[in-house]
């Protein structure tokens, strides 16, 4: 149900009834969400041809892993709602295509996370929906080439860069059953674009709409930063989740230890991954890995999850354009 522009309440209580995550080898080793993870690999490519089949795989197996938990098959799925980076997403199309699941393509960059988990819940809402998959994916080398630099290349990253996490987050989005996280309300993130066009600096450019949606969502819903056991916003990294808290700061809000960014814990402490990660891969994979197990097991009992998107393509800032951003929010309990 809308109530307001943006804000969703859902009455319903759809739930979250199984994850499924993947992650690449660096990941696995150094990633501190790597210990949650369902499957790793060996290789960046998982034993294919490309960098991109890689990708695709990493996604159907998330998908066919949180399906398993819940002891349903393809056949049981009423839509799949995933999205990436690659250009078109063709990732995400030819994993729809193995699992042969209708398939809706979602595309907020690295907010696709929750834009394709509130996509669900409004269809488990309105009755169209008795199981839904939910989720997006990244892969580091697809991404990077893509956007920046060939990694052959070896070109030298400014401190603000951020690294494109190989992960693939996805969830089941089914009615509500008792003792599963319950997808309670979410807020629709409005574009922000603060003139920024470099593209080596995406927390600088998401953090506005990082805060934009965390004080919509608040205020619209009428909560406080204390109702929740964890705030966490997804890829802002190192320096955008800085820039993220002095906006929260000027607007006097008491952030204390409740605020956390996946993007910025993403690779630990490792130097080498400079200002954190990115990727539409990452936010999903941390709060489905993560969050997600210790929702289950009674460690968080209301959490809000934001999740951060640049809204660019490579020809959008090869013509020098500016870097529209957006950000979408849910809250998710145990009851």
């Amino acid at each position: 149900m809308v109530e307001k522009r943006g804000l969703l309440t859902f009455n319903s209580k759809p739930v979250i009834a199984s994850t499924g995550v993947t992650m690449g080898p660096l990941e696995m080793k150094k990633s501190p969400f790597g210990k949650y993870a369902d499957k790793g690999y060996d290789d960046e490519r998982c034993g294919l041809k490309t960098n991109e089949q890689g990708h695709a795989k990493m996604m159907e197996d998330a998908c066919m892993i949180a399906l398993s938990k819940v002891d349903k098959t393809p056949s049981d799925a009423d839509f799949v709602l995933m999205g990436d980076l690659v250009n078109e997403m063709t990732p995400s199309n030819f994993c729809a295509s193995t699992i042969g699941i209708p398939f809706v393509g979602l595309f907020s960059a690295c907010a696709t996370s929750i834009s394709s988990l509130l996509t669900a819940a409004l269809l488990t809402e309105a009755g169209m929906s008795k199981l839904s998959l939910a989720g997006s994916s990244s892969q580091h080398n697809a991404i990077e080439r893509q956007f920046r630099y060939p990694l052959q290349y070896g070109s030298q990253k400014a401190a603000t860069a951020q690294w494109t996490a190989s992960a693939a987050g996805v969830a089941t989005v089914i009615p509500y059953i008792e003792g599963a996280p319950v997808i309670t309300c979410g807020t629709i993130g409005i574009v922000q674009d603060m003139g920024l066009t470099d593209p080596l600096n995406m927390g600088a450019a998401m953090a506005p709409a990082a805060a934009d949606t965390f004080k919509r969502h608040l205020e619209g819903h009428g909560t406080t930063l204390e109702d929740y056991d964890l705030v966490m916003t997804g890829d802002l990294g190192k320096i955008g989740f800085e820039l993220f808290r002095t906006l929260l700061d000027q607007w006097e809000y008491n952030t204390g230890n409740t605020l956390r960014d996946a993007g910025a814990e993403f690779y630990g402490k490792h130097p080498e991954f400079l200002a954190g990660a990115s990727g539409s891969g990452c936010s999903a994979s941390a709060y489905l890995s993560e969050v997600y197990d210790k929702m289950l097991a009674g460690q968080l009992k209301r959490v809000l999850l934001i999740a951060t998107g640049s809204l660019m393509s490579p020809l959008s800032y090869q013509q020098g354009d500016t870097i529209p951003c957006i950000a979408h929010a849910v809250e998710i309990q145990m009851k």
